[in-house]
């Protein structure tokens, strides 16, 4: 998944970063809500949100966030924070948030929380997916095919669980490539046609469908 983190503290950002990184995910991160403003221009999985930041309240644009139209709107928000009175999880959580994990925190359940909301999220709440004879395991990232562990690499998976999560949906070849790779990060034109062809060739061409002119598939 591409997750955006939004957090002013440069030892738990880096910690953050480098444990879902590690998981397999896209990690952008955000010290400052002007970065973060800029960055949702572009699609994400998930945002990890800190209430309290250097140029005002995570939760006020949260709330801004929800309002508006456009990419992201609906978009799995957890919110970050060292503030635990019910009060505030009930105002971070009235302003839009999909959970709330107070600080300090173990990274496992971050993790775990991630995963958690970018289900529901999708109106998915199993952690194994399938499509035909083969099945994905959304926590422990192993793709079977007729019952054989095929092995793939950390970007294929990432590539494969996109798709997966969206099943029935056709997701643009540009949409792939921005929930794939980070901000910094120099990309080819065809790097996507040559993920896709590598998955064909270890999980047979049924799996995942081209649509042409307009993106992949898988079906549903």
């Amino acid at each position: 998944m591409r997750l955006l983190l939004v957090e002013d503290d440069t030892t738990l950002g880096d910690a953050v970063r480098e444990y879902l990184a590690e998981q397999g995910h896209v990690v952008d991160w955000a010290t400052c809500l002007a970065v973060a403003r800029e960055a949702v221009s572009e699609p994400f999985d998930a945002i990890l949100l800190d209430w309290r930041l250097p140029d005002g309240s995570g939760v006020e644009w949260l709330r801004s966030l929800r309002a508006r139209e456009g990419l992201n709107r609906h978009v799995p928000v957890l919110v970050l924070t060292a503030r635990d009175r019910l009060d505030d999880r009930v105002e971070g959580l009235d302003a839009g948030a999909d959970d709330y994990l107070t600080k300090p925190f173990e990274l496992a359940e971050l993790a775990a929380r991630v995963r958690a909301v970018s289900r529901r999220a999708l109106g998915q709440p199993r952690t194994v997916l399938r499509a035909g004879s083969m099945e994905i395991d959304l926590t422990a990232r192993t793709v079977h095919l007729d019952g054989n562990e095929v092995e793939l690499t950390a970007r294929e998976y990432a590539l494969l669980e996109t798709l997966m999560r969206r099943r029935g949906r056709i997701v643009p070849r540009d949409q792939l490539q921005q929930l794939l790779y980070g901000f910094d990060t120099d990309v080819a034109s065809n790097t996507i046609e040559v993920h896709i062809s590598s998955l064909r060739r270890k999980l047979g061409h049924a799996v995942i469908e081209t649509v042409r002119g307009m993106g992949y598939r898988v079906r549903a």
